[in-house]
This record gives C-alpha cells, sequence and structure tokens, in this order.
C-alpha cells in the first residue's frame, strides 16, 4: 500500500507509520510539528516527510500528486491551545475539506478519520455510549472548540462520498503521548512536584492495540462509516495514578489528592466497541499497567518538555 498520514509524526500517526514501513508499505507524512516530534518518524528507504500543515491546499495537492496515495490516514489535529479557534478551524475544517479534495482527485480507496469521543458532549444520555447517541459538541453541552471542529471535519469527509473510517476514540496512551494525565503525572512526579487526580473514570486504550484495529481498517475491513476504538473498559483516574507510582517505583509520604469532579465534567466517558470487535476482528487486550509501564520507559529516554490538552479550561474550574 502506499498510505499517505496527515500528523504523522505524532502519537498516534508515527505508530502507524512505524506498523506501515515494518510490513514493506510506503508512507509519506505531512506534519507542521505543533504536537508532533520530528524524532518519532524514523528514517527509512519507504518514508517521505512533508513538513506544513495541510491547511495549505497548495502543499497537501503537492504531496498528493507526487505520492499518488491508495489510502489516506487522517490523524492530524489541532488542539494544543483551547482558546486559538482559528487554527482549530483552519486545520481541523479547512485542512480536512483540503485532505478530502485531493483525495477525491486522486480516487483514494479508503480514507481514516480519528475522531474524539467528546463529540458526544460531557453529559452523555447513556453509559456506554453507542453509535446511535447524537452529536453534542457545542458548548452548551461543555463542548470545546476542538470538539467542535473535529467534529465539522468528519462531516465534512462523509459528503465527499469516498469510502471512509471514522474512528472515534477513547483515550489513547503509550509511547510518544504527551497529552492527558499520564504525561502530566510523569512530569510533576519525576520533578518533585505535587499531584492531584479527580474523581472521574475514563476508558483507556494502548496505542498498539489502536493501531491493531487501523491496520484491519486498512487492509479492507470494516464498512462506511463510524466506529468506536475502546477496551469497553473504563479505570479511575486514581488507578492510572497508582499504576504511574508503581512503574516509576516510588512511595508517597500521603496518599494523593483525589477532587471531586466539577459541575462540567462527566463521571466517566465509556464508549461501546461492539460494532468494531465484530467488524475487524479485533479487540483490545494490553493490560494497563503494562501499557503505562511501556509509556513511563519512553519518557524516562525522550524526556518531556511539554504536555498538551484541549481541555485546559474545564481542568481549571476545578
Amino acid at each position: 500500500m502506499k498510505v499517505l498520514i496527515t500528523g504523522g509524526a505524532g502519537f498516534i500517526g508515527s505508530h502507524l507509520a512505524d506498523e506501515l514501513l515494518s510490513q514493506g508499505h510506503h508512507v509519506l507524512v505531512i506534519d507542521n510539528y505543533q504536537t508532533g516530534r520530528v524524532e518519532n518518524n524514523t528514517q527509512h528507504k519507504n518514508l517521505t516527510v512533508v513538513e506544513g500543515t495541510i491547511a495549505d491546499a497548495a502543499l497537501v495537492n503537492k504531496a498528493f500528486d507526487s505520492f499518488m496515495p491508495d489510502k489516506v490516514v487522517h490523524a492530524a489535529a489541532s488542539y494544543k491551545d483551547p482558546e486559538n479557534w482559528e487554527e482549530d478551524v483552519y486545520t481541523n475544517v479547512l485542512g480536512t475539506v483540503n485532505i478530502m479534495r485531493a483525495a477525491k482527485k486522486h480516487n483514494v480507496s479508503r480514507v481514516i478519520y480519528f475522531q474524539t469521543a467528546l463529540c458526544y458532549g460531557l453529559k452523555p444520555l447513556e453509559q456506554p455510549i453507542t453509535l446511535n447517541h447524537p452529536l453534542f459538541s457545542g458548548k452548551s453541552e461543555g463542548g470545546s472548540s476542538y470538539a467542535i471542529s473535529k467534529t465539522g471535519g468528519e462531516q465534512y469527509i462523509e459528503l465527499s462520498g469516498l469510502d471512509f473510517v471514522s474512528f472515534r476514540l477513547a483515550n489513547a496512551y503509550g509511547p510518544r503521548n504527551l497529552s492527558g494525565p499520564l504525561p502530566t503525572f510523569y512530569s510533576r512526579l519525576s520533578t518533585g512536584k505535587a499531584c492531584f487526580v479527580m474523581d472521574t473514570r475514563r476508558d483507556f486504550i494502548y496505542v498498539k492495540d489502536l493501531v491493531g484495529c487501523v491496520m484491519n481498517a486498512l487492509n479492507g475491513m470494516g464498512t462506511r462509516g463510524y466506529y468506536h476504538i475502546a477496551t469497553g473498559s473504563d479505570y479511575s483516574i486514581k488507578e492510572l495514578f497508582d499504576s504511574t507510582i508503581k512503574a516509576l517505583n516510588i512511595k508517597l509520604e500521603k496518599d494523593v489528592e483525589v477532587r471531586p469532579r466539577g459541575v462540567d465534567d462527566v463521571f466517566t466517558i465509556l464508549i461501546d466497541p461492539s460494532k468494531t470487535n465484530k467488524d475487524f476482528n479485533w479487540k483490545a487486550s494490553t493490560p494497563l499497567e503494562f501499557g503505562i509501564k511501556e509509556a513511563i520507559e519512553w519518557y524516562k529516554l525522550n524526556g518531556i518538555t511539554q504536555t498538551f490538552t484541549h481541555l485546559k479550561q474545564i481542568e481549571e474550574k476545578h
């Protein structure tokens, strides 16, 4: 296969690029390195890297014209500044339009997209959340610019008429992850800073389990439409913290502070992966403690200079 990956120097995109290259496929990565890292992509004879933003239609078209991809994995996303609505629109909406225009021109056989489970809002009507749940990405439901713009991009993908699989994701974690609670815990604990955890639960999916499902989609499994990638189980943020402590082999003088969630937070974001399990012959299998240990080892070797969250405003209310 010839697979073009937007955001291919990021957390999920780079792991997918590694897997594709290990199987002998050809990969072109587009990344502007706002949250991705140059070192996440190892030089390879079948790898081409283009630095730039997908909001630049000329850059996107040139990449497609030269590489002629069979399939596209659209992993690029703006999320690091919750107040930068313009950048979210440029990348997540206009960038997606540019990708889909080029994909249509080149008759790409399948586009794979990564959508946030925040598209269901912070006050879901059911647990676990099924694919029939309405979309609530707006502010009235505790939403964010990230969720709004990612959902807009997803709708343009459907509008294109191309074959697509949109994976709505649980909280992915593992080596190279720089967003969410795990890298924040590591960064603070390794520098002697105090931590607290929220009284909430989340579904944590290990990145290599996620990549396995995406590979099945690239190989033709599944049908046009929407899927969840998740374990189907949730863990408390306290459990995540305790596993981090264990992986670091440290003991705290007193138990970590557990803070009650705010009025705009949700106790759990648990999404139902049953359709994915069936259509992709797939199930998440990595234990949380193993995945955390792998992530911690990567943090120790590579360091963390910055972590990102698209929920900064919400977190600050606590």
